[in-house]
């Protein structure tokens, strides 16, 4: 038995999707239940319904085999495993946004920046030689430079909606997001038979 774990939500849903374009029996993760583990008809797979945030480690201790995750949550949790294919759906952008008319404030040697990629923002920050005060948020991340919290924030933008309509804008694209497979390390090896024509289909699927 294979086992994949998708994050909760619609990218599970696009997760299934792709999958049974590639002759998986995805179907059970279309079913409205409550239950976090659910296994295909045919006996073949199992899928683990997780938090975004979770699905690297599920695949790092090879309690799954693949797992479908954003390109953000991979950044923000190293994890030791193999990232096979860029599925190129849910794409969006990493970046650093603010008031438009303070865009000098990025040059600021104190700059403020209120996020939830704790880690990918230090990393980002140090590798440039910039000092930053990082500023851990868990939601509502534009409302940080509005109430004087930050000078920007480093957040994932898709549309832009709702920093246009907090009188913020993107600032400085940072990096590329979209929806990633990663599989784990053993299991690549031991589940070879299975995994690489599967791999190959995913990545013809997306081609």
């Amino acid at each position: 038995m294979i086992t994949v774990a998708l994050a909760k939500g619609r990218l599970a849903q696009e997760s299934a999707e792709l999958l049974e374009k590639c002759g998986v029996d995805a179907s059970v993760v279309f079913s409205d239940t409550r239950k976090l583990v659910l296994e295909s008809a045919d006996g073949r797979f199992s899928f683990f319904l997780v938090k975004p945030s979770d699905v690297p480690t599920y695949v790092e201790y090879g309690i799954a085999d693949l797992g479908i995750v954003g390109k953000d949550t991979l950044l923000e949790h190293e994890k030791d495993l193999y990232e096979m294919l860029d599925l190129k759906f849910e794409p969006c952008k990493l970046c650093v946004a603010g008031y438009p008319e303070k865009k000098e404030l990025l040059t600021n040697p104190h700059l403020r920046v209120a996020t939830k990629y704790v880690h990918t923002a230090r990393k980002l920050y140090a590798e440039r030689g910039e000092e930053a005060e990082i500023i851990p948020l868990n939601g509502s991340i534009e409302l940080a430079p509005v109430t004087g919290l930050s000078d920007v924030i480093f957040d994932v933008v898709q549309t832009g909606a709702t920093l246009r309509a907090n009188g913020l804008a993107v600032l400085e694209e940072v990096f590329d997001i979209s929806a990633r497979l990663v599989v784990n390390k053993v299991s690549l090896k031991t589940k070879a038979d299975v995994l690489l024509p599967l791999i190959e289909k995913m990545r013809a699927a997306v081609e």
